[in-house]
């Protein structure tokens, strides 16, 4: 389980494919990896993966190739900037929200705006997670836990603050560029009990 809460961006040194799977090798600084072995998680721009090999200065992780197409992993390219987080640990405090790490889709920049100290970042919103996300609940982007600000029937917006931009790749995005999306889990549950309540009195009602 993750945070939202970006520890620190590192940057990508390799990207390796083979046949079956492709390894991603994320440079990071010794503060983050002290401690950090083969086979712990770590968010990469949201995306929950595995270790399989650690330095001092860089990791590789593995990505099934459903992960890689299903991400922004596809478009990644050596030197980009990644949000790095570590799992959070049993005695940690949760001070975004509840982040699995499990993207549920990508979606594109529409509009970059700066307004006083902050800037607003407008995304498409994907018919597939429609009723997931609301004003002022949570959303992960690029593995960020963000509040939403706004929310239109073909877009949302969330307010970045400065720390937010100097501290997480988002600062760098530019419109049209797309990022990892995952609503809140909370929002989920709630969607399919309402869905399945309604599917219920629907197939009670054709029973009639």
């Amino acid at each position: 389980m993750f945070t939202g809460l970006i520890q620190e961006v590192g940057t990508i040194k390799k990207i390796k494919k083979a046949s079956r799977h492709i390894e991603l090798t994320c440079t990071a600084s010794r503060e983050l990896l002290q401690d950090y072995q083969v086979g712990d998680s770590m968010a990469i721009n949201g995306v929950c993966l595995t270790s399989i090999e650690v330095t001092d200065s860089d990791f590789t992780v593995d990505i099934m190739p459903e992960t890689f197409h299903k991400t922004t992993f596809s478009d990644l390219r050596v030197h980009a900037a990644v949000n790095l987080e570590r799992a959070m640990p049993a005695n940690g405090r949760l001070e975004g929200h509840i982040v699995s790490g499990h993207a549920d889709t990508t979606t594109r920049l529409t509009k970059k705006v700066k307004k006083e100290n902050s800037v607003i970042l407008t995304f498409y919103y994907p018919p597939q997670i429609q009723g997931e996300i609301v004003a002022q609940g949570s959303v992960a982007i690029n593995g960020i836990s963000l509040t939403v600000s706004a929310v239109t029937p073909g877009s949302f917006s969330v307010s970045l603050i400065p720390y937010s931009m100097n501290h997480t790749n988002l600062g760098q995005l530019k419109q049209g560029e797309f990022v990892n999306i995952e609503t809140d889990i909370l929002g989920k549950y709630i969607k399919a009990m309402i869905g399945t309540e309604k599917n219920q009195m629907l197939s009670k009602y054709a029973g009639e």
